[in-house]
């Protein structure tokens, strides 16, 4: 925390007492009288000390725990819309020779038609904007199928195995595909190859990796992982001029496919450009945007949302105001 007296300013790595305790606080600041400015986080300690010793005292946040608390904030709203989060992602493209990536599954498999039964199931109720506790009770399904279902967008993609992680034999596939083909299908033998070729790693990777094609399957190489809602967050509250090419191509097909999160990303860009030019000008208006009763609404709303040409100026996020927004004079 620091205290501002007047023209003498205390050193931001001041701490006259251990832990938080808004008693010993209050007291502390009654022992230093004439405190005009207290710049605090957001915790309610700091609060109830600060306005039992320096109740005249003007509390504000600084930049830091502006940008900590607009962070979360961004976060619970991705994670109201996780269902669009996948949409960060590029189209995948089939290799060839390969089934299409959306192909159906064949009719008569009994998996197949369980997961399309709970898929509609599922879905028939999200539509009607009732919670997952409130649907698993009426379906009779655990919590976690109904989230799984209604997070997916179609019921082909519950049946695929989630995208394994990066390995350090990922470069070398291509090598193994060409080994395999002209013939050498002994797992050590071509473990041992590829240590001359500078790989490191476990023979059991070089096995369980050759699995596909003793199968007559392809290698199963890595695909992209949906982005998380930190990592969202984290798009959304960094400049623009500091993406790197790919995280942008990203950002852009996700906010182009959420209304909501296009809407967020928006206004915490309005609320950056207040900050980095000191200007509180437009706050006032800023803060009536997040009053909005659509803002309101939207961390309860958790169905993905429907990808429109022109999103709606009213169909937006739900920035809500946290201490971050109303940190420059708390209550």
């Amino acid at each position: 925390m620091n205290f501002s007296c007047g023209r003498r300013h205390h050193p931001p790595s001041l701490t006259p007492w251990e832990g938080r305790d808004a008693e010993q606080l209050g007291r502390w600041l009654r022992g230093h009288p004439g405190v005009e400015i207290a710049c605090r986080d957001g915790s309610l300690v700091y609060r109830q000390g600060i306005t039992s010793g320096a109740p005249d005292a003007l509390q504000i946040s600084g930049r830091f725990h502006l940008g900590q608390g607009l962070s979360r904030q961004i976060q619970k709203i991705a994670s109201a819309h996780h269902g669009c989060l996948p949409a960060a992602l590029p189209e995948p493209e089939p290799a060839p020779g390969e089934a299409s990536f959306t192909a159906p599954e064949p009719a008569d498999a009994r998996a197949a038609r369980h997961a399309r039964r709970l898929f509609e199931a599922v879905h028939s109720l999200t539509d009607t904007g009732r919670s997952y506790s409130s649907m698993s009770r009426e379906l009779g399904l655990d919590r976690r199928t109904v989230r799984k279902y209604a997070r997916a967008r179609n019921w082909q993609d519950v049946m695929r195995r989630p995208p394994r992680r990066p390995s350090t034999l990922d470069p070398y596939l291509d090598y193994l595909q060409q080994r395999w083909d002209e013939g050498e299908h002994s797992a050590k033998r071509l473990h041992q190859e590829l240590r001359t070729k500078g790989y490191l790693g476990h023979y059991q990777r070089v096995k369980m990796t050759v699995a596909p094609l003793r199968r007559g399957l392809p290698l199963d190489a890595p695909r992209e992982r949906s982005p998380s809602s930190r990592e969202v967050s984290r798009w959304i509250i960094t400049a623009p001029d500091r993406y790197t090419p790919r995280t942008s191509q990203r950002l852009h097909r996700l906010l182009d496919h959420c209304p909501e999160l296009h809407r967020t990303h928006h206004l915490v860009r309005q609320f950056a450009a207040m900050l980095d030019t000191r200007d509180a000008a437009p706050l006032q208006d800023w803060l009536d945007q997040l009053t909005d009763a659509d803002c309101r609404r939207s961390l309860a709303w958790r169905k993905p949302c429907v990808k429109t040409s022109t999103p709606s100026p009213r169909a937006s996020p739900p920035a809500t105001t946290p201490a971050s927004t109303k940190a420059a004079s708390p209550t």
